[in-house]
């Protein structure tokens, strides 16, 4: 029997199957034929997606759930309280982390990684779209679902995996890399990382990672990250961005209501100058331009043919919960938005502004975790100036304890001093959907935004 026929005769359990990334990892072993199985507290779109395919889900935690099983791997949101937890650490079984798990697994692909504060999982469908249409299979893990797949994860048959890496609790150092991908860099996740001078120094060294023969590719638009490039070692790396000073720099940007043009101009040490003329992507927005413009330079770089990459951004069908049009009614047109930090809010909402037309713009915001508003508050105000009314709905906790000291009037004031906007207070699905009968006229955009329920919200909102 062989080492990989033993690995497949492991029991291994998902505690928190329902995240997108805990189940995207899931799936990609269930179809490897690893004997799989998840917990979770809520059904969810993964959950379901996950049956589909023969993985049984236990729905809460219970010890009796990991009976029989020999591989735990944990979601980053679970506690060490946790009743699977606490019962595996008593029959010692091996806990994993879900990027320690996807480390293992993808250790013998050639891995591009792509990671940054924002926009790491439009960058990697992009990518992973480009890579399928050259007819390379890859293997890919996602942080969110691609519309042309139906899915954050697919098993290729291919040499290459294509991985979004959350930096969120560090697990992005544990990937092994061959490319790499970086963003941009901003203040998030300060609860885990203590401070700012500790989430660059990790930025560092995942940049460190990338081999000497392999290349990374980071937005020299990007003050914080342009301040990392001196104190880099390895100098195996190519610059994108509207910075003139960028090996791949993009030129002549138009915004369309539909879809965005550019040029770009390539200026690789050893290769001859070069622009590539009128390339079409189905997305809107600057932030998108630049997404797209590191999958290009990625794909160039690992042999793919431009016409191949222009053919796949052209026909892109775009990520679930990214600017996603959910329904119309009359000429009021409603999105729905992953955006739940200040930098996320002002692209989507000047990626609108410039593309309305005038319309009137209404930002239905969701903020996620008290410790995150706290920390970015007056940012937060500040991100809503393309906005003509903003909605505030109640803080989604996350498993945060309600924090007492918040108070919505004075952080809705704050946001109309701010982004001179008006602000309305709303308490819950039920308030907002009254609001919307009531209140709107013809013609709006509705953008809700948020990383917790108020996608759920929206999506089962009936206002025929």
């Amino acid at each position: 029997m062989t080492k990989i026929d033993l690995a497949l005769q492991q029991k291994v359990h998902f505690i928190g199957i329902g995240g997108i990334g805990m189940s995207g990892l899931a799936q990609v072993m269930k179809t490897m034929g690893f004997n799989v199985q998840g917990s979770d507290l809520v059904n969810s779109k993964n959950v379901e997606r996950c049956k589909k395919i023969g993985i049984k889900i236990f729905k809460n935690h219970n010890k009796k759930n990991i009976k029989d099983c020999t591989i735990i791997v944990k979601s980053s949101a679970v506690k060490n309280n946790n009743p699977e937890i606490k019962a595996a650490k008593e029959k010692k079984l091996n806990i994993l982390k879900r990027a320690e798990m996807l480390a293992h697994i993808v250790s013998l692909k050639t891995n591009i990684v792509i990671t940054g504060s924002h926009g790491k999982t439009t960058t990697t469908s992009l990518i992973s779209n480009i890579l399928s249409s050259a007819k390379f299979d890859p293997t890919i893990i996602n942080g969110g679902v691609i519309n042309s797949f139906n899915s954050n994860a697919k098993l290729g048959k291919g040499e290459w995996a294509v991985l979004e890496a959350d930096e969120s609790d560090g697990s992005f150092l544990n990937f092994p890399i061959n490319y790499s991908v970086v963003t941009n860099l901003d203040k998030e996740h300060l609860d885990y990382y203590k401070n700012f001078k500790n989430l660059k120094k990790s930025f560092l060294k995942f940049l460190s990672k990338t081999p000497t023969i392999g290349k990374s590719f980071i937005c020299l638009d990007d003050n914080e990250i342009k301040k990392l490039i001196p104190k880099m070692k390895n100098k195996n790396f190519f610059t994108y961005g509207f910075s003139k000073n960028s090996n791949f720099q993009i030129l002549n940007p138009t915004y369309k209501k539909e879809y965005s043009l550019f040029d770009l101009k390539i200026s690789v040490p050893g290769s001859k100058k070069e622009t590539i003329k009128k390339i079409k992507l189905n997305l809107i927005g600057k932030y998108n331009i630049l997404n797209s413009v590191a999958a290009i330079a990625l794909s160039l770089h690992i042999g793919v043919k431009i016409s191949i990459i222009k053919n796949s951004l052209k026909k892109f069908t775009g990520i679930q919960r990214r600017l996603t049009k959910v329904f119309k009614v009359d000429e009021k047109e409603f999105y729905d938005d992953y955006a739940h930090h200040p930098t996320e809010i002002k692209s989507v909402l000047n990626s609108l502004k410039v593309t309305s037309s005038g319309r009137k713009i209404i930002s239905v915001f969701q903020p996620h975790r008290y410790s995150r508003l706290k920390l970015l508050k007056r940012e937060f105000a500040s991100s809503f100036v393309d906005s003509d009314t903003v909605i505030l709905c109640p803080v989604y906790p996350a498993g945060e304890k309600i924090d007492k000291r918040y108070d919505k009037l004075n952080f809705a004031e704050l946001i109309s001093k701010k982004s001179n906007a008006q602000v309305i207070i709303v308490k819950d699905e039920k308030d907002l959907k009254n609001y919307f009968i009531k209140n709107l006229l013809n013609n709006e955009i509705i953008v809700c935004m948020g990383a917790g329920s108020i996608s759920k919200w929206i999506r089962g909102m009936n206002l025929n």
